[in-house]
């Protein structure tokens, strides 16, 4: 099992292709188990794809504290640094996408190229989820494997895509169970303190790495809506909208998604 020191913590990493690297963020209590394979095997045609499991998830420590974003962040610059990465393309999802803003913030000459994927710049200007998507992640608390599916299948997909897809949807499911990753309760709740109190409205002017901001309109947790606000906030930025995704757009659009991540990395 591949576990590196990072300061005081032990972080769990997997490394998938070759060539320049590219540093993927998971959200909120997931591993990075979560990812899916299609993205991981598109993305490692072309480059050295870093995945991992943020302090408090999988098989990474669950350190004894308040997180915050910050660190979270500093987490990733040392795992760079661990692995002899100066630099890199980063994407994040969700919380990964605000870590991956504060990366950016406090370290811009470890970024070159930026990607927020359904995620927010903090606290001040957050819309709110919707509907029940507020109990979905609390319920995610409950340590429950199944009932943690359940939940977890909601946010990701639309109601649509779940009907239509139950290849893919038992895809997923299947991905899951076979990982068998350990799940933090307590890990997840200390992230979830950590994206409350991350606040970056008032610095993402700073932010002049070249940066894509992708959004689904029917993303229930973190409304597209953020993203509009991101966009407005972050200088020559790009930003596209998937019409009838949900918060798991990077699954659910996955051939658009690597698509147009792609196009954007490789652009000079």
């Amino acid at each position: 099992m591949p576990r590196i020191p990072v300061g005081k913590v032990n972080l769990y990493y997997e490394i998938h292709g070759e060539a320049s690297p590219l540093v993927m963020i998971m959200g909120l209590g997931g591993s990075s188990a979560a990812w899916d394979k299609y993205i991981i095997s598109t993305f490692s045609r072309e480059f050295r794809v870093i995945i991992f499991d943020n302090r408090g998830s999988g098989r990474s420590d669950v350190t004894e504290g308040d997180y915050s974003i910050e660190m979270l962040a500093d987490d990733v610059v040392g795992l760079m640094s661990a692995l002899g990465v100066p630099h890199a393309h980063v994407l994040g999802v969700s919380m990964g996408g605000m870590v991956a803003i504060e990366l950016a913030l406090r370290y811009p000459e470890r970024v070159d190229k930026l990607v927020l994927c359904c995620t927010s710049g903090g606290a001040s200007r957050f819309i709110p989820p919707k509907g029940d998507a507020m109990e979905d992640i609390m319920g995610l608390m409950s340590g429950e494997p199944e009932e943690m599916l359940k939940r977890g299948l909601r946010l990701m997909y639309t109601p649509e895509f779940i009907a239509e897809h139950p290849e893919r949807v038992e895809e997923f499911i299947q991905e899951m169970r076979t990982a068998n990753v350990s799940y933090s309760p307590v890990g997840t709740m200390r992230q979830l303190r950590g994206i409350m109190r991350f606040e970056a409205h008032d610095r993402l002017h700073r932010i002049k790495i070249p940066t894509l901001i992708v959004a689904g309109k029917r993303d229930p947790l973190v409304p597209y809506e953020n993203s509009l606000i991101l966009a407005e906030e972050i200088p020559g930025c790009k930003l596209v909208l998937f019409e009838d995704a949900g918060h798991g757009l990077y699954s659910q659009k996955r051939e658009e998604f690597c698509k147009i991540v792609l196009d954007f990395l490789k652009e000079s």
